[in-house]
């Protein structure tokens, strides 16, 4: 049964603190610079100590120098001759100048200048000397260079030097440029040096031996082919020659061809002129035969236009006109007209005569032209044969000709080429020459002491850093107020002092408010006295029931002096409610074995033999009085439940203080029936999440939680680290008590402790 306080508290079920702006795990540069400057001291320590190491490590090492020799590989020289088919020709692009910047590391480049320079003779390249254990112990597990031969010889000795020479050195080329350098590193400056310029020079000799050796191969080659080329040119010109002269052929291009060429060429004309001189006359001699007998043939083209025939014909028309005007003058029987007649006679019988005789010439003309025509086309045809023929022999003299020319042109091509290669080779010209050479340096390039420090130092900063971050991002425990309302999710009441051990044992810290009510942790607990009074303003009576989750977090010390703050202006009883392991009678030094809580309930005692009073302050105090073999069994009671409600009654302000939460459940039975519990965790100590767990089971068995309070925190600390409490640094001079968690079975006998 509930007391009638309890019942009213009953309807105002607690409910957990929300804050929207605040934000659980918030990541806040703040926090992490004050996680760096609360461990600033550590993290430069750390620091210091890498870059002591370092320090030790790189004043201990074996300096190494540097020498660098720059080459420039000059792509784009001309060349002395043409000689691109023998091998191949420079290439003007960066392909290739990247090309020989890998010649210059290949292997065959190394091995050579390390056989030039003996390198194996200087002790640090000389595998032949005892290696240190480490190395030893590095072969055997597999990671050292072993090399071992049965006998050593120069190429064994070169290989065997090679896996170290590789890694020390170095072939960049420079950007934009036909430069390339040449460094290496080594522990002594001349030897740097020496081999700096000894791969420049084998690379250079390398080239100029492989272009040399190209240019032997292929002068070889070009004369071994010109011995073939020149027994085949003499078969062609013997076989050309030898059809020549079966064939009476002299010279094919100027005497024979060209002679039946002319031949045809005159005879195809005059063809040509014969064919026309006779379709005349055979025209002029058609005509004569169709025309009829008896007819005049001086009308006939072809007697019209012959001379003969028209003088004629004009003497005759003289005489006709010469006769027609005599016999206008004359009589017929006038000796002139008589005359003029006979004259006209005989030039008729003239004409008549030339008429005849050319038409007998046209006939003849056409027998002429028809027989030459005839002539002709027969020399033609012969000369055609003869010219056949001729082509025929040609056609093979061509073949011959060709295959002769084109042997004749590959042997002079050969012959050109095999001159060219065997003066190039004694003219052949470097691809690369040495710019800048190495030279001895003075300062090593590594170890870079300062820098390896330095960077060292800044190394551990940044571990220490990190290390510090994470263990606050590890740390789960409440360190602030914060904290507390963040994560737990309810109001902090108060946040109390840590206080010094050395200083204030149990009694002094259970009687600090009524000894010292000017201290800082008096005022905490006078605050903690409002928020409680505020809480619930209208209720007349509160129990209040105060609890943690573990030993050792200082809810004892807590109660006493709440219960000491309320009974400066209430009728205050405190009840030490933890029948497994009691503390309030020795903390405030009661006589032990008095009678108290488990008598008053169980009615073996009455409650003015069970209530001491506190000299000094009007508080009453309920001891454990004698402990029950399962005190659980008598907090479920009746009896209990009834005792309580009684002393509501008699009492304004009731405060429990109960076992912890999370080893027994006599807190979780006795939130039920109080007004408001009152949960204490230690800061920096007491994880949140326990915390959590234990206000959810109290809010589960019906209890209201009122607030939590903060306990043994460090204001200076809470100041400087977390940027809190500002306005009671001046106050945290001292050193407070740390507490340690109780360990063991709770309930079980333990030696006298001072309150925490």
């Amino acid at each position: 049964m509930q007391t009638p306080n309890a019942q009213d508290a009953a309807r105002h079920k607690s409910i957990p603190f929300q804050d929207s702006n605040i934000q659980e795990d918030t990541l806040d540069l703040l926090e992490y610079w004050r996680s760096i400057t609360k461990r600033k001291w550590a993290i430069l320590s750390f620091g210091l100590v890498v870059a002591l190491l370092a320090g030790v490590i790189v004043f201990v090492m074996t300096p190494v120098y540097r020498s660098t020799t720059t080459v420039m590989i000059e792509a784009n020289k001309a060349k002395l001759l043409s000689i691109e088919d023998v091998y191949s020709g420079i290439s003007q692009n960066r392909e290739y100048f990247q090309t020989q910047v890998e010649i210059i590391k290949s292997r065959e480049v190394a091995i050579k200048a390390i056989i030039a320079t003996k390198l194996w003779e200087n002790p640090e390249f000389d595998p032949r000397l005892k290696k240190s254990s480490l190395s030893a112990l590095l072969e055997t597990v597999g990671f050292g260079d072993s090399v071992a031969p049965k006998e050593w010889n120069e190429t064994t000795l070169a290989e065997a030097v090679y896996p170290r020479f590789s890694k020390q050195i170095t072939i960049e080329p420079v950007r934009l440029s036909q430069l390339a350098k040449i460094s290496f590193d080594s522990e002594s400056p001349e030897l740097a040096a020496q081999m700096a310029n000894a791969i420049a020079t084998t690379y250079i000799e390398n080239d100029l031996d492989a272009r040399f050796k190209v240019t032997k191969q292929a002068s070889n080659w070009l004369q071994d082919r010109l011995s073939s080329l020149k027994t085949k040119l003499d078969d062609s010109e013997r076989a050309l020659q030898s059809y020549r002269e079966r064939s009476g052929i002299v010279d094919v291009k100027g005497a024979s061809q060209s002679g039946a060429g002319k031949q045809i060429e005159d005879v195809t004309v005059r063809l040509v002129e014969a064919r026309m001189r006779r379709a005349e006359a055979e025209n002029a001699y058609n005509q004569i035969k169709t025309a009829a007998k008896g007819e005049d043939l001086s009308s006939l083209p072809a007697v019209v236009r012959n001379p003969t025939v028209a003088e004629a014909k004009k003497q005759e028309a003289e005489a006709e006109r010469k006769l027609a005007e005599l016999s206008q003058r004359y009589g017929n029987e006038h000796p002139k007209f008589v005359q003029a007649e006979a004259e006209l006679k005989a030039a008729r019988a003239n004409t008549r005569r030339q008429v005849d005789t050319v038409v007998a010439s046209v006939t003849r003309e056409y027998e002429v032209a028809r027989g030459t025509e005839k002539s002709l086309e027969g020399t033609l045809s012969a000369a055609r044969s003869t010219v056949q023929s001729l082509n025929r022999k040609e056609f093979e003299l061509g073949v011959l000709e060709r295959e002769a020319e084109s042997n004749r042109q590959i042997y002079d091509m050969f012959m050109k080429r095999a001159k060219e290669t065997n003066v190039a080779g004694d003219l052949q010209t470097a691809v690369a020459r040495v710019v800048d050479a190495a030279v001895i340096l003075g300062a090593p390039v590594k170890p870079k002491k300062m820098q390896i420090i330095a960077i060292a130092f800044a190394l551990g900063l940044l571990i220490g850093v990190f290390a510090s971050l994470l263990l606050d991002r590890l740390d789960n425990t409440l360190k602030t107020s914060e904290d507390v309302e963040t994560k737990l999710k309810y109001p902090v009441l108060t946040t109390l002092p840590r206080l010094d051990k050395n200083v204030i044992d149990r009694t002094s810290s259970a009687r600090l408010l009524l000894d010292d009510p000017q201290s800082l942790y008096s005022e905490a607990i006078r605050t903690a006295r409002t928020g409680v009074l505020l809480s619930a303003i209208d209720l007349p009576n509160r129990v209040l029931l105060v609890t943690s989750s573990l030993p050792g977090e200082g809810k004892t010390t807590f109660a006493i002096n709440l219960a000491m703050a309320h009974a400066h202006t209430k009728k205050t009883l405190l009840i030490d409610a933890d029948m497994r392991r009691p503390a309030i009678a020795k903390g405030l030094d009661l006589p032990p074995g008095g009678k108290g809580l488990s008598n008053l309930v169980s009615g073996t005692a009455a409650l003015k033999e069970c209530v001491h009073s506190i000299g000094g302050s009007n508080l009453s105090v309920l001891a454990s009085g004698t402990i029950p073999p399962n005190p659980l069994e008598l907090l479920l009671s009746n009896k209990f439940t009834e005792t309580l409600a009684h002393l509501a009654t008699i009492y304004d302000i009731i405060i429990l203080d109960s076992p912890p939460v999370e080893l027994v459940s006599d807190a979780l039975v006795i939130s039920s029936q109080a007004t408001g519990v009152i949960y204490l965790v230690k800061a920096t100590d007491t994880p949140y999440q326990l915390a959590r767990k234990g206000l959810q089971r109290i809010r589960r068995a019906g209890g209201q939680v009122l607030g939590v309070v903060l306990n043994q925190l460090d204001f200076v600390k809470a100041q400087k680290y977390y940027g809190e409490y500002s306005g009671y640094g001046k106050y945290g001079s001292k050193k407070y008590l740390h507490g340690s968690p109780y360990a063991g079975t709770y309930g079980e006998a333990q030696p006298p402790a001072k309150v925490a």
